[in-house]
């Protein structure tokens, strides 16, 4: 690899960078250059001092993803080391006869910056954050094949275009374990990794609550929380999801796992107009799990983004049974832990309810946050007493 293109800042951001921030905008930068995707760059302050090694992309506003603060000696020997290393976390925590589906590689979090990996089995799915990011990988397929080994990875495909970086090709639908619980998964389909996977521990969480209970699962894609519930002894689980597809993998996912289908319910149906419905008809839950896509993919969408909340925390807190809990996940960086929260507060004043919060979760281990890097600290998971 050649020696690093310098690329000046237009204000002094060493200390940010110091203390972990993996990125560099483009506005940030004195006269930005022009430089191919991927090209390994020498970030220096404005009075010229070496600050950091990262990589360049050509069009995203984040110009430069940080490798590491200072000098980088080998780049591509110090990835290869990092991609193992993620891996070796994730194997000595993880008991692979109960769970083989994880995030392996979290991109900023791992120090990997740009790339996010999830295992499914013998296969991984890779999504690439902007165009620098497969341009500095390079061939990526194969270096996370054999930093897999001894496990040969059947096939190692891109989410977002379906090509396949890796390996002979793997069937279209397979099964994946997580918790003990068997799963179908479709790695890449629609755009989707196969299973969300950072909601791990709070569905475990959600299993071990649903005893005795009646349970909601909104926005329940495949069934993961119902899944959790019913092995837990939930009384009845319905689940709802716009996409009929997912709906029927959910019911397979329960019959997969030998779960009675009598008490639960499948609705393939939009959940704000589920939850109208359920309200005229004063249908309630014991416990209600809401976990939606991103109402804010970007800054710009906050501001719609607090009002679609405000709707469905209403809803949902008005489909909770009166000392009945509720679970409410955000998934969008770009809203904070406390604005968040406050939200499910005053949805559930909007409704004539309190919500008194109990605990304040987050994503499973394997989806780490750098301390320097508040914007990785993206999901949210709010588990509270609806009265």
């Amino acid at each position: 690899m050649s020696a690093p293109e310098p690329v000046r800042l237009a204000k002094d951001l060493s200390r940010a960078i110091r203390q972990g921030h993996p990125w560099v905008f483009r506005d940030a930068l004195d006269r930005p250059p022009r430089l191919d995707d991927g090209t390994l760059v020498d970030v220096r302050s404005p009075d010229g001092r070496s600050v950091a090694t990262g990589f360049w992309d050509a069009s995203s506003a984040i110009a430069i993803r940080i490798l590491q603060a200072g000098p980088l000696a080998d780049p591509r020997a110090e990835v290869d080391a990092r991609i193992r290393a993620a891996l070796t976390l994730r194997r000595a925590r993880l008991d692979p006869t109960r769970t083989s589906a994880f995030r392996w590689i979290h991109g900023e979090g791992d120090r990997l910056p740009g790339i996010h990996v999830d295992l499914y089995g013998d296969v991984a799915v890779v999504r690439f954050d902007g165009s620098g990011a497969p341009a500095f990988y390079g061939d990526l397929g194969a270096r996370l094949a054999a930093s897999a080994r001894p496990l040969e990875l059947r096939e190692v495909k891109d989410r977002q275009s379906g090509e396949r970086l890796h390996g002979r090709g793997a069937p279209a639908k397979f099964e994946v374990i997580e918790n003990g619980l068997k799963y179908e998964v479709s790695p890449g389909a629609a755009g989707k990794g196969g299973l969300f996977l950072d909601q791990r521990e709070n569905r475990e969480l959600v299993g071990k609550m649903a005893a005795g209970q009646s349970v909601l699962n909104l926005f329940g894609y495949t069934g993961g929380f119902s899944l959790a519930a019913a092995r837990g002894g939930a009384r009845s689980t319905d689940t709802v999801d716009s996409a009929r597809p997912a709906i029927a993998a959910a019911r397979r996912n329960f019959e997969r796992n030998g779960l009675p289908a009598a008490p639960s319910c499948f609705h393939a149906a939009d959940a704000f107009e589920f939850l109208d419905e359920a309200l005229q008809e004063r249908r309630q839950w014991d416990l209600v799990v809401s976990d939606p896509p991103s109402f804010a993919p970007s800054q710009g969408a906050r501001e719609q983004a607090r009002r679609i909340y405000a709707r469905l925390h209403r809803l949902a807190s008005s489909a909770t049974r009166k000392g009945g809990v509720l679970c409410a996940a955000s998934c969008s960086s770009h809203i904070g832990r406390e604005e968040f929260v406050r939200s499910v507060e005053e949805g559930a004043r909007a409704a004539g309810r309190t919500f008194t919060i109990t605990e304040l979760r987050g994503a499973g281990f394997d989806h780490p946050v750098l301390p320097g890097f508040p914007e990785g600290d993206y999901l949210k998971f709010a588990v509270g007493r609806v009265r």
